[in-house]
């Protein structure tokens, strides 16, 4: 479970004494919102001491109100694709099979010289331009992938696509279909506390990649995209992450991976006959391997849970939320969850019938069609939350604009 350690512990000791907070911090995402601003503050009061203890004597942490929002969106799939009429030619499925259990009747497929980063770089930009945000006053990038297109990551690449002038750090996050609700957590986490103004949070994935396409249990699942959202500096009062709760179970591994494989034909050098297994083999990556049955169960449990729990910390219901945005994974999945919090289908945002399961860029590629079209209006509160292998899961309660 996440912590908010790094923000305020819950006793610091000062000159001796103990400092407490004269509000709860929550052991997962921010501090209880009941009767204050939505936005990251906690105050001290210091027992068994009348006399006034100055900033520059005190060793508690200076706390800063400082709050992120959420002020451009942008999204970016490929050209070409892919009907379920057209992948019944190359395996034993039907367009009614396929869209009865997923929900999906198309997905988008990287071909020629598109590439990933294109496509990220494309959305990044759509949300510089929401937002009116140069791309020289980028504090830092953050691209949330799972299928880079560089073993040592992407992110730079699309710093340098952007034109970046000051060089702000690019990184890769690495945390599957949650890739996004983990971005957008790390992204308040440097503007609270490292005074970071402008962090671009990017999802993109092209898992088609790494797809066997002769597999109907899989091949009829996934599509590549990217989306992206600015998130930006601002007053605590106008803080814009309510709370967020954050999980993982590397046991659940077994039920989706695509693990790392030898070849099977001996490295070119050879061996040079004086150790054993040396050199290694040349390493390539399976193709993706799911248990849809333990996949789907855990989907419907662990996800309806992490939502009520970041709404919790939020001081929110379901009642009070506006939107339910889910990872695009399975129809049945969203509408079970739906089901659980109580929430009527025109509340739910989902674009899974034309793009099928795009990994990390599902939430903000549907985010940003729905903030285009007008669905998701400045001031609405959106329940997010993201699933999927590691296993990860996670969910943050979000204001837009």
């Amino acid at each position: 479970m996440a912590n908010v350690s790094g923000f305020l512990s819950p006793s610091v000791p000062s000159l001796g004494r103990t400092m407490k907070p004269s509000i709860g911090v929550i052991g997962s995402g921010f501090c209880s919102t009941k009767g204050i601003p939505k936005g990251f503050f906690c105050s001290s009061t210091v027992e068994g001491a009348a006399e006034k203890v100055s900033p520059s004597q005190s060793r508690m942490p200076r706390l800063v109100m400082q709050g992120c929002k959420l002020v451009g969106s942008g999204s970016a799939v490929p050209s070409l694709q892919i009907s379920n009429d057209e992948l019944a030619k190359m395996v034993d499925t039907n367009d009614k099979w396929i869209a009865d259990r997923t929900g999906i009747r198309n997905r988008r497929v990287l071909t020629g010289n598109e590439t990933l980063t294109s496509l990220a770089a494309e959305a990044a930009r759509k949300a510089l331009e929401m937002a009116e945000v140069d791309p020289d006053d980028l504090d830092m990038i953050l691209l949330c992938t799972s299928t880079p297109e560089d073993l040592f990551g992407s992110a730079p690449q699309i710093q340098k696509q952007l034109g970046c002038k000051r060089n702000p750090l690019a990184y890769d996050i690495t945390a599957a279909c949650s890739g996004f609700v983990l971005g957008l957590v790390s992204a308040s986490a440097h503007i609270r506390g490292g005074g970071f103004k402008n962090v671009l949070v990017i999802g993109a994935d092209s898992l088609s990649r790494y797809v066997d396409w002769t597999d109907r249990g899989t091949c009829i699942l996934f599509g590549d995209a990217a989306g992206a959202v600015l998130v930006q500096a601002c007053d605590g009062e106008d803080d814009g992450l309510f709370s967020f709760d954050l999980h993982s179970d590397g046991d659940g591994q077994r039920h989706l991976n695509a693990s790392i494989k030898q070849s099977e034909v001996d490295h070119a050098l050879g061996s040079n006959g004086s150790v054993v297994n040396f050199p290694p083999r040349r390493s390539s990556y399976s193709c993706i391997n799911m248990n849809g049955k333990e996949v789907y169960r855990f989907a419907v449990q662990c996800v309806p849970e992490t939502i009520e729990s970041s709404l919790q910390k939020a001081g929110l219901t379901p009642a009070d939320i506006d939107w339910l945005l889910l990872h695009q994974a399975n129809k049945r999945i969203i509408d079970s969850v739906a089901d659980r919090l109580k929430l009527p289908s025109d509340r739910v945002i989902s674009n899974l019938a034309s793009y099928g399961n795009t990994s990390a860029a599902s939430i903000p590629l549907a985010l940003d069609e729905a903030v285009r079209s007008g669905k998701v209006k400045p001031g609405h509160t959106i329940a997010a939350a993201g699933f999927g292998a590691g296993l990860t899961w996670g969910s943050a309660i979000i204001r837009w604009g």
